[in-house]
């Protein structure tokens, strides 16, 4: 009983790692945490970028904890960051959950945000808030894979409500801005203009450099090789393509959702969306479905491509992916 009063309620754990340049070889020159946050020893598969694991010692977010990560890379400094494992988004108990991160990037850096997925689960009520500030010559890469619901247990996400905002700026001016909002509702669930009875929803951002059309087809053509998969390209894939038109800003889900106005009793609905387009000083990747075996593959062998034809770089797993 001692024990379990000793037990916090909530969590308001931090992070602050700041990285530089040092011999050839990025290293971390500040390592700040607590609880429950965690980083592993770095780790140095590829010479000089580093590889960083974030470790989320309680097992999950809960309502009421309040998550702080903090990124800075020097100059011409190179790190990869993921997580050990998904992170679980537990049921709320009335208290929303939230997580900020912030990244800075200096001039010549590159920062590969990758981390694992985030499961949803039925009744949570959380928000991510992500901003990075990426100065002329840097680059950024990162990836948010989404699951509402444990569904392999067929569980759905009736009651609750999920927010992802994220920006990224370079001197004032925004790159891009993407804010995503559902809530848990059925006819959100089975809406075509929202889940379109899906559980997942991702997306890869490349900002650093303009990409040409032809890395774009070479990204859309990577769809569903190895998987076994098809699909066709709607839904997330023309929202994609507005997102594009419109500059910096694009969502894959209406902040006045259509869910109520549009009947779906009869609609037929694709195995998977997915779409690749352009942005100003990037690349996007959008995908709403049901796998994440589909998702992870489709969206590892474009950042492999990325990596080989923007960085330089040959491919190279996270380890803890591998384990």
């Amino acid at each position: 009983m001692h024990q379990e009063k000793n037990i916090p309620s909530s969590w308001h754990g931090n992070l602050d790692i700041v990285y530089a340049l040092r011999n050839g070889k990025t290293q971390p020159i500040r390592d700040r945490v607590q609880a429950p946050l965690k980083v592993q020893r770095p780790f140095y598969p590829e010479g000089e970028i580093c590889h960083t694991a974030i470790l989320h010692t309680a097992g999950g977010i809960v309502g009421g904890d309040r998550l702080s990560i903090n990124l800075q890379l020097q100059p011409r400094s190179q790190a990869l960051v993921t997580t050990t494992a998904a992170t679980k988004i537990y049921r709320s108990n009335g208290l929303p959950a939230r997580q900020t991160v912030e990244m800075q990037i200096d001039a010549g850096a590159c920062l590969e945000w990758l981390p694992q997925e985030t499961i949803v689960f039925n009744e949570a009520n959380y928000r991510q808030d992500l901003r990075v500030e990426l100065a002329p010559g840097a680059s950024w890469l990162g990836w948010e894979i989404t699951r509402f619901g444990r569904s392999a247990r067929g569980e759905r996400f009736l009651q609750g409500e999920w927010r992802s905002h994220t920006e990224v700026w370079q001197q004032g001016q925004p790159l891009w801005i993407d804010r995503q909002w559902l809530p848990g509702e059925e006819a959100v669930l089975n809406s075509p203009h929202d889940l379109a009875r899906h559980s997942i929803v991702a997306s890869l951002t490349w900002i650093g450099c303009e990409v040409s059309p032809e890395l774009v087809v070479q990204a859309r053509e990577l769809w569903g090789q190895g998987s076994g998969v098809g699909s066709r390209e709607s839904g997330v894939g023309k929202e994609s393509r507005r997102a594009g038109k419109q500059g910096s800003r694009g969502s894959i889900s209406s902040h006045q959702s259509l869910a109520t106005q549009l009947p779906t009793t009869n609609y037929q609905l694709p195995t998977t969306n997915h779409g690749v387009t352009r942005l100003p000083q990037g690349l996007l990747c959008r995908y709403r479905g049901s796998s994440s075996i589909e998702v992870r593959h489709w969206f590892t062998s474009v950042w492999q491509l990325l990596r080989l034809s923007l960085l330089d770089r040959s491919s190279c797993l996270p380890r803890v992916w591998q384990q």
